[in-house]
């Protein structure tokens, strides 16, 4: 009875990281720009409302970034 349970920890794990990189390689795969136009004109196609939304705007966090270097030096 107990090794079926470590069987079971043991799959969730297998799972859990096959899902882990995954996400990894998308992430990737969407670093290239060539890709990323590619996916987001596919989809823009399918989803017309979803135009502009598929980039992380990275300007939003540089107040927060600074704040937080303001508060770590003190």
């Amino acid at each position: 009875m107990g090794q079926n349970n470590n069987d079971d920890s043991k799959d969730m794990l297998y799972l859990m990281g096959g899902a882990a990189l995954m996400i990894l390689g998308a992430g990737l795969i969407m670093t290239n720009k060539s890709v990323r136009n590619a996916v987001t004109a596919g989809a823009s196609s399918i989803i017309p409302d979803l135009q502009g939304k598929m980039g992380f705007d990275i300007s939003a966090i540089g107040e927060d970034v600074q704040r937080y270097m303001k508060l770590r030096s003190m």
